[in-house]
């Protein structure tokens, strides 16, 4: 099944029409997406790292879940299938496709709460998503940013998902670091993201993607940070590795709490996601960081602080308590919309 989740497009599927061996999984999954080629042109996958995801889903085995959620990231023009991440976006989309499937049954009612394992994160999140007739409603009054239209909202409240892939919220054990001369927040709030003030990389932080990626010598600097970066996030070698995520921070100039540009990690994101927001806005609310140096002031205050990026602004439910030794999240959340696209059989390119 192609689904859309928040602004993210992938195929889901159950894990039992996997093959179980990872890398016998991975390559079939290439040829399902098309990959390597930066078209994509002989698989289902859209040539671009938003919407070349796949989401593997499965009844759960755990008594605090009712579904398994598995991310896999396929590259675009590389033959590299990663699960060093989560997607938030895709998680949007897991509950109304694990109804569709049969894999649970809701009760009666107009709306399920639905608990998920996110297996790259080893953390659960509770989806909760409206119903007709037992089945997903997907019209609704929702809108999100970096998505035509409305859809019925999924609300995503997510539990102990700091450090879910470092092993601690901050993971360098500082709130600010210095790398290659520049101050920034290693921070894994179920995103392992870099966070630099986009000033101390020589940008305004208000370019658009296609500036930022055609700029060789920023892209260049930025690869050097994230590599030194992943060692000091306990995340190794990440050459190969999808993360961390780098995103660059400015005051914000259209109505929210901060700007951010973001690479994922190579291509500059046209909007954010859902977990890099969560990371930055919880670096946002951490006194003395680069981050906070350009939030506005009182932003966070109730509980919810806006992101603003290329196309809008992305909002996220999060406290946070940073007045002992160690930071604590209290809570994290946030509104996304989900749809079904197409529900067929996929036939992968055979070479």
């Amino acid at each position: 099944m192609l689904m859309r989740g928040g602004t993210s497009k992938g195929a889901f599927f159950l894990a039992d029409d996997l093959p179980a061996d990872p890398d016998d999984r991975d390559a079939l999954l290439l040829r399902i997406m098309g990959s390597p080629d930066i078209r994509q042109i002989d698989g289902v996958g859209g040539a671009t790292p938003l919407t070349s995801k796949v989401a593997v889903v499965g009844p759960s085995d755990r008594p605090d879940a009712d579904i398994d959620y598995l991310f896999l990231q396929v590259s675009v023009d590389q033959p590299l299938v990663s699960d060093r991440q989560n997607c938030g976006n895709m998680l949007a989309a897991v509950a109304p496709f694990a109804i569709e499937r049969g894999i649970i049954t809701p009760d009666a009612g107009d709306a399920a709460s639905v608990r998920v394992y996110m297996v790259n994160t080893d953390s659960i999140a509770t989806a909760t998503i409206r119903l007709a007739d037992g089945m997903p409603v997907y019209r609704g009054e929702m809108s999100i940013d970096g998505v035509p239209g409305t859809a019925s909202p999924v609300q995503l409240d997510f539990e102990d998902i700091a450090g879910g892939s470092c092993g601690a919220l901050l993971p360098t054990g500082n709130t600010v670091d210095t790398i290659d001369g520049v101050e920034v927040t290693a921070i894994d709030n179920g995103m392992p993201v870099v966070v630099m003030r986009a000033d101390d990389l020589g940008i305004r932080g208000t370019e658009s993607p296609a500036e930022l990626e055609a700029d060789d010598a920023l892209r260049s600097r930025l690869e050097s940070i994230r590599l030194r970066a992943g060692r000091l996030m306990q995340l190794g070698d990440v050459t190969d590795t999808t993360v961390p995520k780098l995103t660059m921070v400015s005051a914000p100039t259209a109505g929210g709490d901060i700007s951010t540009r973001t690479f994922i990690p190579h291509r500059c994101h046209e909007a954010i996601g859902v977990f890099g927001a969560v990371s930055v806005a919880t670096a946002a609310l951490l006194p003395g960081t680069p981050a906070a140096d350009v939030t506005r002031p009182g932003a966070g205050a109730d509980g919810m602080l806006t992101c603003e990026h290329p196309t809008g602004t992305f909002t996220a439910a999060i406290e946070v308590d940073a007045d002992g030794d160690a930071p604590v999240v209290r809570r994290a959340g946030i509104i996304r919309t989900a749809r079904k696209l197409m529900d067929g059989t996929v036939f992968p390119a055979e070479y």
